[in-house]
């Protein structure tokens, strides 16, 4: 690569916007009737409790189920706070996917219908794409990020 065209990578590289890293926070406290409590700090009353060695699970669980409210009930989702010394539980791919989507679409202010216009499809659709428990397939959740100008990166690392 020259150095014109190296230096053009460098500049569309930094003009992207940081990736989006769906990753929360959650805290394990055992309680009085040695039960594990999970909590996830950064959405109000989102808290189960499980047996102890069903945490990992519990919370994959919750994490989901919380998202899907706040999809459902087309509220914000937060980002991740930055909590020192807490465990993270990212969801599922499929999951961060829809995450993104639904984001993706509020950050431009399109209901569903408006989205299903822009897919060229029905609002049901849509509808299935952003439901957390509908097993739409990745493809689909992907062309509708790349309507909306973004795109679906999947890393893997060592656990």
């Amino acid at each position: 690569m020259g150095k014109a065209s190296e230096a053009a990578h460098l500049v569309e590289e930094s003009n992207r916007e940081p990736p989006m890293q769906i990753a929360y926070p959650v805290e394990f406290t055992t309680n009085d009737r040695s039960m594990v409590e999970v909590v996830f700090p950064d959405f109000q009353d989102a808290w189960t409790e499980c047996a102890e060695g069903e945490e990992g699970e519990a919370a994959s669980e919750l994490l989901v189920d919380v998202l899907g409210q706040c999809i459902r009930e087309r509220r914000s989702i937060p980002r991740p706070s930055r909590r020192d010394g807490c465990p993270r539980v990212e969801p599922p791919v499929l999951v961060a996917a829809k995450v993104a989507l639904y984001q993706a679409m509020v950050a431009n202010a399109l209901s569903n219908v408006a989205m299903a216009r822009e897919l060229e499809t029905v609002e049901g659709t849509v509808r299935r794409l952003i439901d957390l428990r509908h097993r739409s397939h990745v493809d689909q959740v992907e062309t509708a990020l790349a309507t909306l100008g973004k795109r679906l990166i999947v890393t893997v690392r060592n656990t």
